[in-house]
């Protein structure tokens, strides 16, 4: 049995900027992320974030984690990093069980939880999606941005939010036609800065469109969509074809939480931050004692924010077990403000009118 102050379960931009405010404090902390490398999404980001300096602004998101690290190490005393582990469970006495490595399996019991765990990618539902050459965009992002292979030749990228703009554009960057954009909804959903680089370069984005069928043997040749009235009902007869190699899907994401609600952690649907997430106070701790959430998993938004709320989480969690700093109050309400600053745009209202669901 190993025993830990905090756990942050998550490697990604909550997860490492919770560590950094956790271990600033004066904690112990043990990260731990099922992946090779820390960083999650900031690895395969290569445009630069928007928001303010204290978040990075103006910085390409491969360049984040190794800012994080760095000052990580200022505090290494108090820094311990478990890479290519998977947490498998958490259980109602406290017990954390975690496979190393696909071979080593043991237990923890901290004093206090962040879940840090981020989202998963929602897809769609239409004949033979399951053909090579159907990628998800984080899928993309990592053949391209990590491994640098490109994933096809022609592409048609469905979904016209932040991240189907901004892959669609970085496919172009890599020599790939992007066809065309396509999104269900009447209205393009990500910010028009991106639209406009697009449509500039010559990319149509078709709104209240969608996929109607894949077509394929042994991998995907042709697309056919179609247009879909105010109910997303297909109107016949506006079918169109587009000969492609790669149908890249960018329709949102999902937060992956199912460990806190297999802790019992008190579980809400909100729509507006897509899907089920916890309930937590201002401090983003659970219905479950010393049990803290930030980024996707309380809520899908920005990178940005997901930063924010880490660095929160981390700071009220070591509070919480008696690592309280002088500058705790200063600290906590610039985050606060930090977080209010960035949802402050049209966007913001939809993200806070979820966000007063799950208030505790």
């Amino acid at each position: 049995m190993k025993h830990a102050e905090i756990v942050i379960i998550g490697g990604g931009p909550a997860g490492l900027c919770a560590a950094v405010s956790a271990a600033k404090s004066g904690s112990k902390v043990l990260i731990i992320d099922r992946n090779k490398i820390l960083g999650g999404q900031l690895i395969k980001q290569t445009h630069m974030f928007f928001g303010s300096e204290k978040q990075y602004a103006s910085t390409r998101g491969i360049d984040i984690p190794e800012i994080l690290i760095n000052e990580l190490l200022k505090y290494k005393e108090n820094v311990e990093i478990k890479t290519d582990s998977t947490v498998v469970g958490m259980y109602e006495d406290g017990i954390i069980t975690v496979l190393e490595k696909e071979d080593n399996y043991y237990k923890i019991r901290p004093k206090s939880v962040i879940v840090a765990t981020g989202a998963y990618e929602k897809f769609l539902s239409f004949p033979n999606n399951d053909l090579p050459g159907i990628y998800g965009a984080g899928a993309v992002q990592t053949l391209m941005n990590v491994y640098g292979v490109k994933p096809g030749n022609k592409v048609l990228m469905v979904g016209a939010g932040n991240i189907g703009l901004i892959v669609s554009y970085q496919l172009m960057q890599a020599g790939v036609e992007v066809k065309a954009i396509i999104d269900a909804a009447p209205k393009i959903g990500g910010y028009l800065v991106h639209a406009s680089k697009i449509r500039r370069m010559g990319v149509p984005i078709m709104t209240s469109h969608t996929v109607k069928e894949a077509i394929g043997y042994e991998f995907l040749q042709k697309v056919v969509i179609c247009k879909v009235d105010e109910k997303f009902n297909y109107v016949e007869g506006t079918e169109i074809s587009f000969d492609v190699d790669v149908m890249c899907i960018s329709v949102g994401l999902t937060p992956l939480n199912e460990l806190l609600a297999m802790r019992g952690c008190e579980m809400k649907y909100i729509p507006q931050l897509s899907g089920l997430v916890p309930v937590r106070n201002e401090n983003y701790e659970t219905s479950v004692e010393n049990i803290f959430v930030a980024g996707d998993a309380t809520g899908v938004e920005e990178a940005s924010t997901a930063m924010v709320e880490g660095f929160l989480a981390g700071l009220c969690a070591a509070a919480k077990i008696g690592y309280k700093t002088d500058d705790f109050i200063n600290r906590k309400n610039d985050y606060v403000k930090q977080l209010n600053n960035l949802r402050s745009g049209p966007a913001g209202k939809h993200i806070l009118a979820g966000i007063e669901q799950i208030g505790r």
